[in-house]
């Protein structure tokens, strides 16, 4: 694997360890207004990235199948939507700011419960950029290393406000700001991981590129759709969710058509 590719994997884990040393330098957890916006914002860059990185270059793969070219991509996207929905019902975890936790019943802590949150958060990320490297490598699609690059990036910069939404309320609930700051990184960890595994089912499954890019869309969009946007719209009424979801929508499209 080059070294280009292992970077790539790495960016958006680095996002998250950097904005998880928040914990090390600011005192009280996040005000609730600059968490939506930073919600709102991480929701931009996701379905900015999820259309231009993801869904149109599976479609610009399918070409050849003429007016059947959305074919794939819609199976691949309804397929990454089903997964995300499988991984929500079954991995117990609890959303920041609930008391209600979801998928089956466990005794783990509550702490405990909000990283597996944040990691089946990241799990899609880690996929769409593995996904999206596999296909620069295996050179199949149009996917150029800037596109690559952008993705990384972009998914990078929405990591590092979600690396302090994590470890912030950790340390605010009673553990140490080190604890804190390494559960904030264990649960970016999963991305690189993620993506090698993409990248190695994908270089069997080359004929499956748009698949599995349309994929990697719909695990994030439901993402997007199940947790951010109802974070960022939650409590009194404030449009610096939607006015931040704009930002990182228009900041991740500019990323991709720059760099790609």
């Amino acid at each position: 694997m080059s070294k280009e590719v292992i970077i790539g994997l790495l960016i958006p884990f680095l996002g998250t360890s950097a904005g998880s040393a928040c914990v090390f330098f600011m005192k009280e957890k996040l005000n609730n207004h600059v968490q939506r916006a930073l919600t709102g914002f991480a929701a931009g860059v996701m379905v900015a990235a999820s259309v231009w990185s993801l869904l149109i270059p599976a479609m610009d793969q399918s070409e050849k199948l003429g007016k059947l070219a959305f074919a794939p991509a819609v199976i691949g996207f309804l397929l990454g939507i089903f997964f995300l929905l499988l991984l929500d019902s079954v991995i117990p975890h609890l959303h920041m700011g609930s008391d209600e936790a979801e998928g089956i019943k466990s005794r783990l802590a509550r702490s405990t419960m909000m990283v597996l949150a944040v990691t089946l958060h990241n799990i899609p990320e880690g996929m769409a950029v593995g996904v999206v490297y596999a296909g620069y490598v295996n050179g199949t699609s149009n996917i150029t290393a800037g596109a690559a690059l952008a993705l990384s990036l972009g998914i990078a910069i929405q990591n590092f406000p979600e690396g302090a939404i994590i470890s912030l309320p950790l340390c605010a609930e009673g553990k140490s700001k080190k604890k804190a700051f390494l559960d904030g990184v264990l649960s970016g960890a999963v991305e690189p991981i993620a993506g090698l595994i993409t990248i190695f089912l994908a270089s069997l499954l080359v004929p499956a590129m748009p698949y599995l890019l349309s994929f990697a869309a719909g695990a994030m969009l439901y993402v997007v759709v199940e947790e951010l946007i109802p974070e960022m719209s939650a409590g009194e009424h404030s449009n610096i969710g939607v006015v931040m979801f704009a930002v990182g929508f228009a900041l991740m499209m500019a990323l991709d058509v720059a760099l790609g």
